[in-house]
């Protein structure tokens, strides 16, 4: 019986050892996946106008209303919003401060890119 309480004590122990390591197999992976879905999840408006203002920008290269130095000064320009957007996001959460703040941003960028691309300057 001694044998058989050994064995016996030795699975128990290994199954309490792999649902420790299962347990903690799913919490590094929800620690890792719901951060970066919360991520993309908390801006999408934000996101949506980048993208916009980024196609606004290459349809300006691409029809000549803007010079390459014109680009390039305004894909600076939106490097920055998405640095301010990333900085806003860093603590998981935008808050209504940020948001103004990253959408202020934008709007200038907005106002930045109509003007450079109506400004009469062609390559």
């Amino acid at each position: 019986m001694l044998l058989w309480d050994m064995i016996h004590a030795n699975r128990i122990k290994g199954e309490q050892t792999m649902k420790t390591v299962n347990l903690l197999a799913a919490a590094v992976l929800a620690a890792l996946v719901l951060p970066a879905f919360a991520q993309t999840q908390s801006t999408p408006r934000i996101d949506t106008r980048q993208e916009r203002q980024q196609q606004r920008i290459e349809q300006g290269v691409k029809s000549d209303a803007l010079t390459e130095k014109e680009a390039a000064r305004l894909e600076k320009g939106q490097a920055r919003v998405q640095k301010a957007e990333d900085k806003a996001m860093a603590d998981g959460q935008v808050t209504k401060k940020e948001r103004r703040r990253v959408e202020h941003a934008q709007d200038q960028q907005s106002r930045k890119i109509r003007r450079q691309k109506h400004d009469k300057q062609r390559k």
